[in-house]
């Protein structure tokens, strides 16, 4: 038996693309709530460090529309909202760890009523010195372990004290707001049972669920929670929403009616989490030819006033050391720094951009040094193709390497097809370094490199050579406008590093009219996984995607879900829902072919109908036929991800089931009397494998390559010595707009197929373009490279007043 409607392949649109359009796409907020609903808001510690002398809430608790207060010692228990280490509780109580801290909770009739009230406490503040900055944080030794992690392979210092050429320097690189459209919300609706049932904007319902159990000291079958959709998310909503889930579970379980809580935007920022802020000194050792022999780097890392996920996004940033690059001595040293900031949480890469820029800026350093091409420095340092490769590789002949081709570069050339690489030319041959497969750092076998080969593709169809010469050229004869070019690789493991997080579950059943209900674990934060999942199962039924209906994800269907991140939601949610209607489709097979004396074997599920031996069944019918026949069609399905092994404290085995690949080339101009910049053209090549819906992809992509640029341009995040963030709403903090996307944007996708048995052998697709961003950021040193001597060493994100800075550096002004 067998569905061959390959539905799992098509570029189809978002399942709930019109429903966005036209506002009618229903969130958190947008559900009508009951009429005795209340509304909440915290009030927020004025200091970033210190105690509480004196808390006077007689004026909020007077304050019009205010039904209850809360401080700290009147909560049923800590109400610890932390994702890891207990160490969050809901309210500060006397101690006050970061300036924004809710410090106590009001529920109004209204609100507006609730944060009103919440400005109205009269509080004494006992200040103490906040620890704001990485290196006051070293200098108290504030950190979340006793030293640093230390993971190393090879004799670094030998190797160092070998190389013919060692350079040192150091790149910091700042934070990241999340910024999803729509701000963090909660609902809570107390059932006549005493069980709740919470309505959450949250990227992980089971730990929404946990927490708001152990808070009120309930099972977890007491506590339902539901996510719809989010308005983004970004890793903002893993555990951020923990926070205003339990404070409406508190208020309904106390006074038992619905309470509902959402941050208006200065609050969300100025309460939430951010991506954590590195800094990253290096030492690398190389030869002339630009043969890298050694790294050593020093990861710093600010993870705010709890831990929340700083350890594992520091264990992936590690991780991601090495990117693309086969180094044979590499040594990573990672501090873990508390401040007095808000504590730094999951976004998009999970610490994978931060490891990874360390290394790309070690590349454009040497690049520099040598006075060589840098993305001629960077093959040669690549990984070898991995044994396996051959399945994600599409034949690739020899031909001239990509400096032989500037003949060919064709400015005015439309290369904005979408989806396919743009056909014509001779095609550039991979440079391998060795024979492979090799190792990482960590010690896991690359075995599905495919960078030689797309990186050549990217450069031969984007005119890398070229361009690059042209730019030369450019900034030889025009004193003011200079531009720059980069073009930079990605390699990004896919799975959780904690491995136990790698399973999913799914729900599945098919009614008698031939419809078909599904649910499982993952969450639609709008990057399509319900579009994804529901072709999944109609191409094992053979049947259209519209006879698919996929319900609110919900803890009481599918139990102990993994949060959706670590790019793993179609991998993990895919294989469930696969497994699950396999089940469902071998029942109606075998009961299908005992009615017309067939094989099972024999019976085939496609375009909408079942053929069974001379029969053809629409496949209504066929569902009609397999409940009257007393056949199950429900059923539940389960995937682990197999061949993962990973020791996090010896930093040693196999913590990703594959990598995603990817490459961008950016070219930018830049002003140098002021520092403005603007990204010209961007070219992008991703490696999605046999993507499960190249539209949705293409958007993916798209969409992380300019919040990666973002991320190491405009978006700049401000604390003054107070510990107040500055930066705290759209008019101080500048995310990219639709203006400040490429002027060409091409996107394409790399003809292969995962080596590994994913959903339909694709890859996931999430995370890994958030780092093309990068080629943005190196592109503006390049640019600024041209304006003087020495190397620019730009921190990021690379404001027009930091790139202006860089640029009087180089001329020897500063």
């Amino acid at each position: 038996m067998s569905g061959t409607h390959d539905t799992a392949h098509l570029a189809l649109p978002h399942d709930a693309a019109t429903l966005h359009v036209t506002g009618k796409a229903r969130y958190v907020d947008d559900i009508p709530a009951p009429a005795d609903c209340l509304h909440l808001a915290f009030g927020l510690s004025q200091i970033a460090h210190g105690r509480i002398a004196a808390l006077d809430l007689a004026a909020v608790r007077a304050a019009p529309g205010v039904v209850g207060v809360w401080e700290a010692k009147d909560l049923p228990s800590d109400c610890d909202c932390s994702p890891s280490n207990h160490d969050e509780p809901l309210l500060s109580g006397a101690t006050i760890r970061y300036l924004g801290q809710p410090v106590f909770l009001v529920a109004a009739t209204s609100h507006l009523a609730a944060r009103r009230a919440a400005r109205l406490a009269q509080i004494t503040w006992q200040e103490r010195d906040p620890v704001l900055s990485l290196q006051e944080a070293l200098e108290v030794d504030a950190r979340f372990e006793e030293g640093p992690r230390i993971w190393q392979a090879g004799d670094v210092g030998a190797a160092l004290d070998a190389a013919p050429m060692v350079l040192d320097g150091s790149i910091t690189m700042g934070g990241q707001e999340h910024f999803y459209l729509e701000g963090q919300a909660a609902l809570v609706l107390p059932q006549d049972n005493g069980d709740l049932v919470v309505m959450s904007s949250t990227q992980h319902p089971t730990e929404i669920q946990h927490k708001v159990a152990h808070a009120l000291h309930l099972p977890m079958h007491a506590v339902r929670v539901e996510t719809r959709r989010m308005g983004g998310g970004f890793g903002g909503k893993e555990s951020q929403g923990n926070a205003l889930a339990v404070a409406c579970a508190v208020v309904a379980q106390a006074l038992g009616r619905p309470a509902k809580m959402r941050y208006d935007r200065d609050d969300d920022m100025m309460i939430t989490g951010k991506r954590h802020d590195f800094r990253i000194d290096y030492s690398v050792g190389f030869d002339a030819e630009g043969r890298i022999h050694a790294v050593d780097f020093v990861h710093y890392v600010r993870c705010g006033w709890s831990q929340d996920l700083s350890l594992p996004v520091a264990d992936r940033a590690m991780l991601h050391a090495d990117n693309a690059y086969h180094i044979p001595a590499l040594r990573v040293e990672s501090h873990r720094l508390r401040t007095n900031t808000q504590s730094a949480t999951a976004f998009r890469g999970f610490g994978g951009p931060q490891g990874m820029l360390g290394i790309e800026r070690v590349m454009d350093h040497v690049a520099h040094h040598l006075a060589l091409d840098p993305l001629e420095l960077r093959r040669r340092n690549f990984y070898a193709d991995g044994g396996a490769g051959g399945l994600s590789a599409p034949h690739a002949p020899a031909a001239p390497p990509p400096e032989d081709i500037s003949s060919q570069w064709k400015p005015d050339e439309d290369l904005a097809s979408r989806g396919a690489v743009p056909e014509g030319g001779p095609e550039v041959a991979p440079v391998s370094p060795a024979p492979g497969p090799q190792s990482t750092h960590y010690g896991q076998v690359v075995e599905d490199f495919v960078l030689n080969a797309l990186t050549a593709r990217l450069a031969q169809t984007c005119d890398y050579a070229a361009r690059r010469s042209a730019v030369a050229d450019w900034n030889e004869a025009n004193p003011v406008l200079k531009r720059g070019i980069a073009l930079t690789p990605v390699k990004f493991g896919i799975s959780f590093t904690l491995t136990h997080l790698n399973q999913a579950g799914a729900l599945v059943h098919v009614y008698q009219d031939g419809s078909i209900q599904l649910n499982h674990g993952g969450t639609e934060m709008g990057q399509g996984l319900y579009q994804k999942v529901a072709q999944v199962a109609a191409r094992v039924f053979g049947v259209p995607v519209g006879l698919v209906r996929l319900t609110a994800t919900d803890t009481g269907k599918v139990p102990n879900t993994s949060a959706t991140a670590a790019s793993s939601g179609s991998d993990l949610n895919g294989m469930a829902v696969k497994a699950a209607c396999d089940t469902i489709r071998d029942r109606m097979a075998a009961h299908l072919a005992a009615l017309h004396q067939v094989p099972p074997q024999s019976v085939v599920f496609a375009e909408g109908g079942v053929t069974v031996g001379e029969t053809r069944l629409g496949f209504a019918e066929a569902a009609a036929l397999c409940y009257q026949g007393r056949v199950s069609l429900s059923a539940t399905g389960f995937y682990r991800t197999p061949k993962l092994d990973w020791d996090r404290l010896r930093g040693q085995g196999r913590p990703f089931f594959y990598f995603a690949y990817g490459a961008a080339c950016t070219e930018v101009v830049v002003d140098t009397l002021t520092g403005e910049y603007r990204i010209l053209r961007a070219d992008i090549l991703q490696d999605c494998g046999a993507s499960l819906n190249p539209a949705l992809d293409l958007g993916q992509i798209e969409g992380g390559y300019v919040q990666g640029a973002g991320w190491l341009t405009t978006e700049e995040l401000v604390w003054d010595e107070r510990g107040r963030l500055r930066t705290h709403a759209p008019s101080t903090y500048k995310i990219p707009a639709c203006s400040d996307r490429p002027e060409v944007f091409n996107v394409a996708l790399w003809d292969g197929r995962n080596v590994e048995e994913t959903i339909y052998r694709s890859k996931a697709v999430g995370e890994p373009p958030f780092m093309l961003g990068i080629s943005a950021f190196l592109a503006l040193s390049d640019a600024v490279a041209a304006c003087g001597s020495g190397y620019p060493a730009l921190d990021a994100p690379a404001t027009p007043e930091r790139v202006l800075a860089a640029i009087r550096r180089m001329q020897g002004e500063l």
